[in-house]
C-alpha cells in the first residue's frame, strides 16, 4: 500500500545541503511510502553481554585436516571465549533508522545475529532482546523481522519481476489474489525504483543481469513484499559505488518512514549517507561509544573534547577515533584504554534515560506517528501443496532458462553416445563378440552417470545458501521443496539420458528389437537416475562442493569397481561383495546383460567341431530374474532420496562461507 506524502529526515538541511540530495535523487520529494499496515514496533537490547566460543565455531573438516582429536575440537579453554559485546542498551521505535557503525570485529553482525535470534556458536551471559515487551524467539521473529544479508541469495536466471512473483506467491496470505499479489509486486518495484530493470535477470557473478545496487534493492525488494514491520540488513552498501550506496540508503530512510523499524549495520558511511540516518549506534570491540541522534553526534563528542574537524566526516572521525590500533602493544592499549573512557563516560551519560539515547535538548522526541492497519498473520500463508506448485514452477523457469548449460550437457551425452557406439559400429555381418558385448554393456552404464554426480552436487552447492535462508525465514517447509526439486529435474534428465541412450544403442547394433532397447533404456534410466539421487543426498549431506565431490567419487568408485565386471562377483571378498549390493552399476550391468544375451545364441568353435551355446547358458544368467534388476535399482532411488529428504530436514544447508 502506498500513501502519505515525505517528511524531512528529523532536521532541516542547509540549501546547499537540500541542493546536494537533490541532485542524488531528484523524484523523492513527490515518492510515496510503502507503509507498514501492523501496529508500530519497539525493539528493546537490555543489558546485553554476548559471548562466542572460537573454538566451537571450527567446522570439523578443518580440525580434521589439522590433525586434531574429536574430543578437543569444543574446548573450554578460557582464551577460545571471546566477550564480543558488552552492556549494551538500546531502544528503537516503528519510523526510525537506526545506523550501527564501527570498525571490522566491532560487534556489529554480532548484534544483528543476537536480535534475529540466528546467533550460533554464541552465548548471552546477561541481558536480553525484547520486541513490544516480549523476549524474542525464532518464531516472534520470523513473523515481524526481516533479515536481509550481506550476500545477495537470488536465481540468477529469473527476472527481477518473476523473482518477486515467486516471493509474493509464497509469502503473502492465501486469501490474496493473484491480481493483489501483482499489485503488491509492482508497489514494491515503484517504492524501490526497478521499474527500468523489472524485466531484466537477476545474474550472478558468472551471468550477466542488473547491477549490484540494482540486485541489493532486489533483496531488499524479497523480504519487504511481505510488510514486515522491521527491516534489518548487514551491510547493505558493501560492494556499492558511493552514488549508489548513497540512493540504496535513501531507499531505507523513506522506508522506516513508513511506520517501519530499520538497522542497517555499515562501517564508515560517506557524510551525506550520515546525514541521512535518524540514530547512530558506534561501536568498538563491543563496547557503546555513542548511541543517539545523528545529528546531535559531533556536539556530544565535542563536549568530550574531541571536536570533528572542519570538512571532515563525522563517521570516518569518530570510528577511527574509537578504532584498536593494534600495529604495537603500546598503540593497543593506549587505543583500548580511550575506547574503554569513552564507553565508561557515554553509559553514565545515559544511565537515567529510559530509551539509553543521548540528545543534546531534553525537548527531542524521536516518537513517530503509529498507523494502525489491519495486520496478516503468517499462519495463513499458502498450504504445501500451493507451495509445491510455486517451487516447481520456478525450478522450472530457472533451470530451462539456462541455455548454456543444458545445451553443453546435451553436447557432452551426445559426444560420449556417438564415440562409444563409433567404436563397435560395424558389426552387422559377423556381430560382436561376447567379451565385447560385455564390455559394451559396462560402459553405457558406467561412464556417464559420473558427469551427472559432479553437476548435480555443483548445482546443489551453487542453491544451497539460498535454500538455508529459504528454510529459516519460513518462506517454505522442507517437503515442497523436496518433491519440486525431483520433479522439477526429470525433464532435464529423460532429455539426457534420450540423447544418451538411444544413438549408441543402434550404432553398436545391439539386439535390433523394440522390446529389447525399451528395457534397456528403462535400466539405463534407472541407473542414471540412482546417481542422481545419491549425488543430491551427497550434496546435502555434507557442508563444501569439495567434500561433496569427494564422498561422491568414492562412492560411484566403490560401486565402479564392485559392479561385476572389473572382477567377477564369485571373487569378491566380503566387504566387496556386500557393496556390491547397493551398487546400481552391478544391477545395471546384470540386467543390461540378461536384456542382451538372453535370447541370443553364440556360435563357438573348437577344432572342427562347431557348437551353437544360447547366450544365457554361457554366461551362466540365471542367478536373479530380471525384474529383480529393475526393483533393486527403484529400491536404490528411493533409499537415496530418502536420505536427500532426512538430510534437507535434519541438516543445516548453510553455503561454505557459513561453516
Amino acid at each position: 500500500r502506498a500513501g502519505g506524502a515525505r517528511k524531512d529526515h528529523g532536521h532541516p538541511l542547509p540549501k546547499t545541503a537540500q541542493t546536494r540530495d537533490s541532485i542524488f535523487h531528484p523524484e523523492e520529494d513527490n515518492s510515496l511510502y510503502f507503509t507498514y499496515s501492523g501496529k508500530s514496533n519497539v525493539l528493546e537490547v537490555k543489558e546485553l553481554n554476548y559471548q562466542v566460543n572460537t573454538a566451537s565455531q571450527i567446522p570439523w573438516y578443518e580440525n580434521l585436516a589439522q590433525m586434531k582429536m574429536p574430543w578437543t575440537w569444543k574446548s573450554d579453554h578460557p582464551h577460545s571465549h571471546m566477550t564480543v559485546i558488552q552492556n549494551l542498551n538500546l531502544k528503537v521505535r516503528s519510523g526510525q533508522m537506526l545506523a550501527i557503525i564501527g570498525t571490522t570485529a566491532g560487534g556489529k553482525t554480532s548484534l544483528l545475529d543476537v536480535i534475529t535470534c540466528r546467533d550460533h556458536g554464541g552465548k548471552i551471559k546477561s541481558g536480553q532482546v525484547t520486541i513490544n515487551n516480549k523476549p524474542t524467539t525464532p518464531q516472534l521473529v520470523r513473523k515481524c523481522i526481516a533479515h536481509v544479508r550481506q550476500d545477495d541469495r537470488l536465481l540468477p536466471h529469473l527476472t527481477v519481476r518473476e523473482t518477486l512473483l515467486f516471493v509474493a506467491k509464497l509469502r503473502l496470505p492465501k486469501f490474496f489474489s493473484d491480481s493483489q499479489r501483482k499489485k503488491r509486486v509492482e508497489d514494491v518495484i515503484a517504492e524501490l525504483r526497478l521499474r527500468q530493470c523489472a524485466n531484466t535477470r537477476v545474474g550472478n557473478e558468472y551471468l550477466r543481469g542488473v547491477s549490484g545496487g540494482e540486485r541489493r534493492r532486489v533483496s531488499i525488494g524479497v523480504q519487504l513484499l511481505w510488510n514486515p514491520g522491521i527491516l534489518i540488513l548487514d551491510e547493505p552498501t558493501s560492494g556499492l559505488d558511493s552514488f549508489t550506496a548513497h540512493n540504496l540508503v535513501i531507499t531505507l530512510s523513506r522506508l522506516a518512514r513508513g511506520n517501519r523499524l530499520v538497522l542497517l549495520s555499515l562501517h564508515q558511511p560517506r557524510s551525506d549517507i550520515f546525514q541521512l540516518f535518524d540514530l547512530v549506534l558506534l561501536m568498538t570491540s563491543g563496547l557503546t561509544a555513542y548511541c543517539g541522534t545523528a545529528k546531535d553526534m559531533v556536539q556530544y563528542f565535542t563536549e568530550l573534547g574531541y571536536p570533528c574537524p572542519r570538512y571532515s566526516n563525522p563517521a570516518d572521525f569518530y570510528v577511527d577515533l574509537t578504532s584498536i590500533d593494534k600495529q604495537t602493544a603500546e598503540k593497543e592499549m593506549e587505543s583500548q584504554k580511550r575506547a574503554n573512557t569513552l564507553a565508561n563516560l557515554f553509559l553514565e551519560k545515559v544511565k537515567h534515560f529510559d530509551d539509553f539515547l543521548w540528545k543534546a535538548t531534553e525537548g527531542d522526541n524521536t516518537d513517530t506517528t503509529v498507523i494502525n492497519m489491519p495486520h496478516h498473520l503468517n499462519d495463513q500463508l499458502p498450504g504445501a501443496l500451493k507451495q509445491f506448485t510455486i517451487l516447481l514452477s520456478r525450478q522450472v523457469s530457472n533451470d530451462f532458462r539456462d541455455l548454456s548449460r543444458l545445451l553443453i550437457h546435451g553436447c557432452e551425452a551426445l559426444l560420449m553416445s556417438l564415440l562409444i557406439g563409433f567404436l563397435y559400429y560395424g558389426h552387422e555381418k559377423n556381430g560382436l563378440s561376447i567379451r565385447d558385448t560385455t564390455a559394451l554393456l559396462y560402459m553405457i552404464g558406467a561412464l556417464i552417470p559420473f558427469t551427472i554426480i559432479l553437476d548435480v552436487i555443483a548445482k546443489c552447492h551453487s542453491e544451497r545458501a539460498m535454500l538455508y535462508h529459504d528454510l529459516e525465514g519460513g518462506m517454505y517447509s522442507v517437503s515442497p521443496y523436496f518433491f519440486a526439486k525431483i520433479l522439477g529435474e526429470l525433464p532435464e534428465h529423460c532429455i539426457f539420458v534420450v540423447i544418451y541412450g538411444i544413438p549408441i544403442y543402434w550404432l553398436a547394433n545391439l539386439v535390433p528389437d523394440p522390446e529389447h532397447f525399451l528395457l534397456n533404456f528403462l535400466l539405463l534410466w534407472l541407473a542414471v537416475y540412482s546417481a542422481r539421487a545419491m549425488a543430491l543426498w551427497v550434496a546435502a549431506l555434507l557442508p563444501t562442493l569439495q567434500l561433496s565431490a569427494f564422498v561422491g567419487n568414492v562412492l560411484f568408485t566403490s560401486f565402479y569397481l564392485s559392479g561385476g565386471f572389473v572382477i567377477s562377483l564369485n571373487n569378491l571378498w566380503t566387504v566387496p561383495f556386500w557393496v556390491s549390493k547397493i551398487s546400481f552399476l552391478r544391477w545395471n550391468f546384470e540386467g543390461m546383460m540378461q536384456v542382451q544375451f538372453t535370447d541370443t545364441t553364440y556360435v563357438m568353435t573348437d577344432r572342427n567341431i562347431t557348437y551353437q551355446i544360447p547366450g544365457k547358458l554361457a554366461l551362466d544368467l540365471d542367478s536373479h530374474p530380471l525384474y529383480v534388476s529393475y526393483l533393486v535399482l527403484t529400491g536404490i532411488i528411493c533409499s537415496f532420496l530418502l536420505l536427500y529428504y532426512l538430510s534437507l530436514r535434519f541438516i543445516k544447508q548453510k553455503s561454505t562461507q557459513d561453516w
